[in-house]
């Protein structure tokens, strides 16, 4: 997202550690590693967040945010639940499209049982947030008949929601965004949603 002013270097720290988790996961880089990319020392980086899990839950709470101001952006620019619908699922292209990166939540939620308790519960917190935006979008979406579907709002968001996080999963395998769109088309036809 767009900043307005130049990145500080706590800023440049959490813009790498975010790529590297999207591409590598959060297991598989060091404070070194975003040291030599940065042109900083290791001591530099403890001095902005001391430890890695430190590193980790300032890194969710920011990206939630963002992802919360992208859901925000959804809601003032579309009316409709199903392009409501239609645009959330861009998002996760957009990630995917832009390098190969993935979700960072779906990410950490594959290295969930080696995270620090911090991280863990941003994790969670990201997932149900998503969750609630997207049975308001469903609950909203039935009951103008625009979208169908059978059981719960909340039940059908964790499918859409899984269905998007795994999409992601098998289109980086085969480096295939396209199939990551065929699966979101699909996910969103099965609720009465063309186009």
């Amino acid at each position: 997202m767009p900043r307005s002013a130049p990145a500080g270097t706590a800023d440049r720290i959490l813009d790498l550690a975010e790529r590297l988790v999207q591409t590598r996961g959060f297991n598989d880089f060091s404070y070194a590693d975003i040291a030599e990319q940065l042109g900083i020392r290791k001591a530099s980086l403890h001095h902005h967040f001391a430890t890695k899990g430190d590193l980790g839950r300032r890194l969710m709470v920011r990206y939630h945010d963002r992802f919360r101001g992208a859901l925000a952006g959804i809601e003032t620019r579309v009316q409709a639940p199903g392009r409501r619908l239609q645009a959330y699922a861009a998002l996760y292209e957009g990630v995917l499209r832009d390098g190969g990166r993935m979700c960072l939540c779906g990410m950490l939620a594959a290295d969930f049982s080696t995270l620090p308790k911090g991280i863990r519960d941003e994790v969670r917190r990201f997932f149900d947030t998503n969750e609630r935006w997207l049975s308001r979008v469903l609950s909203a979406g039935r009951r103008t008949r625009a979208l169908k579907f059978d059981g719960s709002p909340e039940g059908e968001a964790r499918v859409l929601l899984d269905g998007l996080e795994g999409a992601m999963l098998i289109a980086r395998i085969y480096e295939d965004p396209d199939s990551f769109v065929s699966t979101a088309r699909h996910l969103l036809a099965a609720l009465g949603i063309r186009g």
